[in-house]
């Protein structure tokens, strides 16, 4: 009897080692092409190696709970003559020493479909345990393993196993259910076994799913195809945004994993800027923020009143454009605000303008251009500013010239329903005011408690530039104007 050895296969998950967990066979069972040998344990899942070879199990090679790594061999398969290994003729009964499967109490018809065992589970089983425990006798080209002792019947609604059938690849099961699913049960290592038939194994694994990530709806806790589909369309890559006339768009640049849970995008463009920017913000100028709760419900009337204007017909008007010009009102009120910190020359910079900077939220980032010379504006054309700026920045229009020599931000996170912030300011600038959502809630007016309109202001400022009672005067301001905003032709 000529012997081969089995070495442990590449499982196709680009891995170099896996752990033996359980062996499916004993030295001396006979095996046919496909039958399940042992179980492996990758870094991603459980594995079970079917066998290439049919004969006789002459060694296994390595022990369960040992790393082996791929290609070297872990299991020795004795093959009979030639004589010995053809499949019997159909129709005739298999001789008594052949350990395939054939009936020896001629039971069964040997009529079953290609890849399904027939034979007792159970039995079959308790035959290799038995085997197990006792002595192997040496395996020599002379010598033939001992005939196991005859299984008992098998019930006569099983048709006996047809020689020569391979069975499918599969774990043995303690317990068969009728639909020929494997009953729940845990390795001896005390891991759960992820149960499945073979057509669904084949399925996980053509489209890359780890059997393990599955949850099983099948009875009996085995996964069945429609869960593994549903696995797969959950990691499914989305489809990814893009930016209107952008040539480089920064998410469309970026590779999906294999397992279609991340998206690794090179840090580029507006991304990669923003982030430079906040950083050296955020370490060099030493942040102070103030915070002011405003009752905005004469702001709100003015809206309203705006918005029926025919002079404002054409322009789109919100409590952010009031909010721009109060802010433009505290800055000529309050000019040391409207400054920079010139560290090559050691000096402090203060500007005669104001370019006012609104922070806009696009799918490619954040951008603030800003309103050049925004002071010189009254309401109507500050209203049409603001309105060409974001259309501006939300087509992806906006160029560098229009980000540049910013002086103050507003950035309006109201917009998307939060209270307040803490703004990191714009590099070069020492002032940025956080606009926040517009709620209507009880409030204090004129000695009673009455439903009003209110919202938070959040200003962040440089320390070096702004100590602390300038920075709360100048929002002082703005909260006056905001409140009443008749303030603004006082001011103005």
């Amino acid at each position: 009897m000529s012997t081969q050895r089995f070495p442990l296969p590449d499982v196709g998950e680009g891995l170099t080692e896996a752990e033996i967990v359980e062996w499916k066979v004993a030295v001396g069972d006979t095996v046919a092409v496909n039958d399940v040998i042992v179980e492996i344990e990758t870094a991603k899942s459980l594995v079970e190696l079917p066998s290439p070879f049919a004969g006789t199990v002459v060694a296994l090679l390595a022990e369960e709970g040992t790393t082996v790594d791929v290609g070297t061999p872990i299991i020795e398969v004795g093959s009979a003559d030639a004589s010995a290994s053809e499949p019997a003729p159909s129709g005739a009964p298999a001789s008594p020493g052949d350990s395939s499967g054939g009936s020896t109490n001629g039971e069964g018809s040997g009529s079953v479909l290609v890849g399904y065992g027939t034979g007792d589970a159970a039995a079959g089983s308790r035959r290799r345990r038995r085997r197990a425990e006792e002595p192997a006798a040496p395996a020599t080209a002379a010598s033939k393993p001992a005939p196991a002792p005859a299984p008992a019947p098998a019930p006569s609604s099983a048709p006996e196993r047809t020689p020569g059938i391979a069975k499918p690849m599969m774990s043995v099961p303690a317990a068969v259910d009728g639909a020929g699913a494997a009953s729940s049960g845990t390795t001896p290592a005390g891991r759960i076994r992820v149960l499945a038939k073979p057509p669904v194994r084949k399925l996980a694994k053509d489209l890359g799913v780890d059997l393990a990530s599955v949850q099983p709806t099948g009875p009996g806790g085995i996964v069945t195809r429609e869960d593994v589909v549903a696995r797969a369309d959950a990691a499914e890559p989305r489809t990814l945004a893009t930016y209107p006339d952008d040539d480089q768009p920064w998410l469309a640049s970026g590779s999906v994993t294999n397992d279609g849970r991340q998206t690794r995008v090179p840090v580029k463009s507006v991304r990669k800027r923003t982030a430079e920017v906040m950083v050296a913000s955020a370490f060099t100028a030493p942040h102070v923020t103030v915070f002011r709760t405003v009752d905005v419900t004469r702001t709100m009337k003015l809206v309203e009143k705006l918005k029926a204007d025919r002079d404002f017909a054409d322009v789109r008007v919100t409590p952010l454009l009031i909010a721009a010009k109060a802010a433009l009102l505290a800055i000529k009120r309050h000019p040391e605000i409207n400054a920079s910190w010139d560290d090559e020359a050691r000096e402090i910079v203060y500007k005669h303008y104001v370019n006012l900077g609104i922070a806009a939220a696009t799918p490619r980032g954040l951008v603030v251009p800003n309103v050049k010379d925004a002071h010189r504006h009254e309401l109507l054309p500050l209203a049409r500013a603001l309105a060409e700026l974001t259309a501006t920045a939300r087509a992806g229009r906006t160029s560098p010239a229009d980000m540049s020599d910013g002086t103050f931000t507003i950035t309006n996170v109201g917009v998307f329903g939060i209270d307040t912030g803490t703004p990191i300011l714009n590099p070069g600038e020492a002032g940025i005011l956080a606009f926040g959502a517009i709620r209507q809630q009880p409030w204090v007016h004129k000695g009673k408690v009455k439903p009003r309109w209110v919202t938070q202001l959040a200003l962040s400022f440089d320390h070096r530039l702004v100590d602390g009672e300038l920075g709360s005067r100048f929002l002082s301001d703005v909260a006056r104007v905001l409140e009443d905003p008749a303030h603004g032709l006082v001011w103005g």
